[in-house]
């Protein structure tokens, strides 16, 4: 058991776990700033706009009442998000952009009899033993 606690301690120690944590701390905070941007904000413009108040549609069948209304908010909280989520990506990995390397010099040429890579410094290839011109080619 003792063993148990000590494996279950280090997976808890790891970075993945508390990035998780944080990652889910910010996203429930990041979704009630987007419930209020929609909620307060753009559900009464967008219902300004076709004179209807979304979160009030409901239709009542017999004794059930289907709030369709909610869900076309929450589909519009989903995509308002997805948008945000997507911009904040694009500019993380804008930023992670990889640095070009300087080119690495040159030190191999190609022997003109077999075409083997050889030194620079090379007067003989030494896979076809051909003498090379004053070790330039």
């Amino acid at each position: 058991m003792k063993a148990f606690f000590k494996e279950f301690q280090k997976f808890i120690q790891r970075g993945n776990v508390m990035d998780l944590a944080v990652g889910v701390i910010i996203g429930a905070a990041f979704k009630a700033i987007v419930d209020a941007l929609v909620n307060n904000i753009l559900s009464p413009l967008l219902g300004l706009l076709v004179r209807v108040d979304f979160s009030q549609l409901s239709v009542t069948f017999g004794g059930v009442t289907l709030q369709y209304g909610a869900f076309i908010m929450a589909v519009l909280n989903f995509f308002i998000l997805a948008f945000a989520l997507f911009l904040i990506v694009k500019a993380m990995n804008s930023l992670k952009r990889p640095v070009k390397e300087a080119p690495k010099a040159v030190t191999t040429k190609q022997c003109p009899f077999c075409r083997s890579e050889i030194a620079l410094e090379a007067t003989r290839c030494p896979h076809c033993t051909s003498v090379l011109e004053d070790g330039k080619k």
